[in-house]
């Protein structure tokens, strides 16, 4: 079951479901869930990227742009560019509820694909997205633009705690790491 953004917001103050939702969200959030704001963006700068059955590693990554309330930034994304996005809301998931994510509608109507994934019981951190302009025209996003939207479900039956790197948020691997 999606659970609304009445019980959302209950969450929200109760255990800090999410952290730093916008204002707009934490006073009229829309449909069923929450909107994501782009908080970084990374483009992959060298390494390369193995993915074994134990071990994996990431490419290395250059943060390019950081949201700050205090002043306007931008990236734009070419045709055929390839960036990781990061969100400025920080999520705690509790054991009995799952997140899954959706580009919105403007994101690619402009011509940039997400490839989003899924937040899973206990997890804590910011989210980071794959995003690449598959359009025919440059995409220009202010940091702190809405570019995905949360969808909240409820784990029946008790979810697993996850335990993976990837807790607390971070963006790439330091090398090859053993997989827990």
């Amino acid at each position: 079951m999606i659970l609304g953004p009445k019980k959302l917001l209950q969450l929200v103050k109760k255990i800090k479901l999410v952290e730093n939702l916008d204002v707009r969200e934490l006073t009229t959030p829309e449909g069923a869930g929450f909107d994501i704001r782009l908080g970084e963006v990374h483009k992959l700068d060298g390494g390369k990227a193995y993915l074994g059955i134990t071990h994996r590693e990431t490419p290395k990554i250059k943060t390019v742009a950081k949201y700050d309330e205090k002043k306007v930034t931008s990236i734009t994304i070419k045709p055929g560019q390839f960036y990781l996005l990061s969100s400025i809301e920080t999520f705690n998931i509790p054991l009995d509820i799952t997140v899954n994510f959706k580009p919105r509608t403007t994101t690619f109507r402009s011509g940039i694909i997400l490839r989003t994934g899924n937040v899973a019981p206990g997890y804590h951190g910011k989210v980071t997205f794959a995003a690449v302009n598959e359009g025919t025209v440059p995409v220009t996003m202010e940091l702190g633009c809405r570019f995905a939207h949360a969808q909240f479900y409820e784990v029946k039956g008790g979810g697993t705690q996850y335990k993976g790197q990837w807790q607390g948020g971070r963006v790439t691997t330091k090398s090859r790491e053993r997989q827990i």
